[in-house]
Formats: C-alpha cells, structure tokens, sequence
C-alpha cells in the first residue's frame, strides 16, 4: 500500500475540520439569523443565479430566511447528535460486550439473545416506534439513535475480549490475583481500543444519517431550531421552483456522510497490520 495518503483523506478531513468549526463557531460564522424570517427576501435564488443578491450566497427559503445560515446551525445539530448518540451506544455495547465475552455463561447468552433480539427489527422502523410514543426532544433523539446501534459494538467487544482473555498477559494478571474490573480496564481494554475507534467513526455517519431522516419525517429536532432533515423536509415542496432549498442540506449532509465513513477507513487501515500503515509526507 503506498505510503502517501489519498487525497480523499486529506478532503475529508478538511471538510469534518470546517464543520467542527461551523459548528463551535455558528454565531460568528453564519451571516444572519438562522430562523429570522423575512418574508419579503423569500424564495431568493442563490447569489449567481437570476434576481440573485450576494448577501444570501444560497439563497433564502420560503419563510426568506437564510440557507448558509442554517446550513452552519444545522451542522452544529447533526454533529452534536452524532457525537453524543455514539458516547451512549459505544459505551452500552462496549459494556454488555465486555461483560459478555470475560464472564460467559447464560449471561454471554442472555446479552447476545438481545442483540438477535434487536437485530430482527429495522433500526429506522424501531426508532420511529418508540420516539411516537416517548414524543420528540433532544434527549429522547440521542437515547433512540444511541440504543439503537449499541449492538455493534457489544459482538465487536465481546469478540475482542475471547481473543484476549486468553493471552498470556492476562492470565499473568488473573494469576497475580488481580480483580476482573482491574484485569479488564488494565489489560484488555486498551488491546482492543483500535476496532472500537474504527466503529465508531463509522457509526457517526449513521448516526447523523438516522438523525436527519427523523428530522425530516418530523419526529426529530423540532422546528424552528435548524437541522439538515428539516431543511430537506421545508423543501421537497418547491424542489421545481425553490431547488436551493433541499439541494444544499442534502450536499452538506451527503458530503458529512462521506467524509466520516472514509476516515473509517482510513483509521481502519492505519490500525490494521495486515493492510499496512498510511503517513503523511
């Protein structure tokens, strides 16, 4: 494998690099009000085209409110989202993983008949269900889209740990006399940190993918806080007339999604021994 990074990784790191920055800095980077409405600059076509005006570059939408604007607060929502629906699913999976790989028995069997369990439902049918239900908020939307992809990193965890418990180092320790949890956290854990990045750098795509698609079917971020899915919800009505409005929501998202699923393969190869390492010149 050569040992020069692709330039693809170089544009997806730049592109995650400018969201973080949108999304820490939204107030100072967005040029106007994201859910200001101005309904006389409504429907104004991005700055190029015909009627044009160059202080809305993207254009406005149908309430005249600023697409740049809220393209940039919408990525603070998607990223925010992503980062924390991750934190709840990776540290639940990797928990219950661990536990059922170190520990065996009808636990071992107990987790994994619920990951079977959860598996046998579509993820988007179950996370529609139960936000009906609970009703849609923040909390909610990151508890529904954590839970909902805990179970990869449980068969990733729990696979690690019957690879490694029977290492020479960690029977070392067992024979030492120290304690499961200190066994665990001291030794195991750290051995199998590599994979567990790896996944989680792809799940933020799905992540954010899934928090997009609730958003648009109206049952995620609620309006008029501004998200990529309700962006692409207020537009698929004027997508012959108004095409700026869904168009540019969609690109951020798409180009979001690509970004972090090629840096996880780009963490997954640099990890990975048997493909070789990457390095920048």
């Amino acid at each position: 494998m050569s040992k020069r990074v692709a330039p693809l990784v170089v544009l997806s790191w730049l592109i995650v690099l400018a969201l973080l920055v949108a999304a820490v800095c939204s107030p100072q980077v967005a040029p106007h009000n994201p859910v200001r409405e101005r309904l006389i600059d409504r429907l104004l076509p991005p700055a190029w085209g015909k009627d044009g005006e160059w202080r809305y570059l993207l254009g406005t939408d149908h309430l005249g409110r600023d697409v740049v604007s809220r393209i940039i607060y919408g990525s603070r929502v998607s990223l925010v989202v992503g980062f924390a629906a991750v934190a709840v699913g990776g540290s639940l999976g990797i928990v219950l993983g661990v536990m059922a790989g170190y520990v065996g028995g009808r636990l071992d069997e107990g987790i994994m008949a619920l990951v079977d369990i959860q598996l046998a439902f579509p993820t988007i049918l179950l996370a529609i269900t139960v936000i009906a239900v609970l009703g849609p908020s923040f909390i909610n939307l990151v508890l529904i889209i954590g839970l909902s992809g805990w179970v990869t990193y449980a068969r990733i965890a729990r696979g690690q740990v019957l690879s490694l418990r029977e290492k020479e180092f960690v029977e070392a320790s067992r024979a030492q006399g120290s304690d499961p949890l200190r066994t665990v956290c001291r030794h195991i854990l750290p051995n199998m940190l590599s994979p567990l990045i790896v996944v989680a750098t792809l799940d933020l795509a799905r992540t954010i993918i899934l928090e997009s698609t609730l958003s648009f079917l109206g049952l995620g971020i609620q309006p008029p806080t501004p998200s990529w899915g309700g962006m692409l919800s207020d537009g698929r009505e004027y997508l012959l007339t108004a095409w700026w409005i869904a168009t540019f929501p969609g690109l951020a998202l798409m180009l979001t999604a690509l970004s972090f699923n090629r840096l996880g393969d780009w963490a997954r190869d640099l990890t990975d021994p048997r493909l070789g390492r990457t390095e920048l010149r």
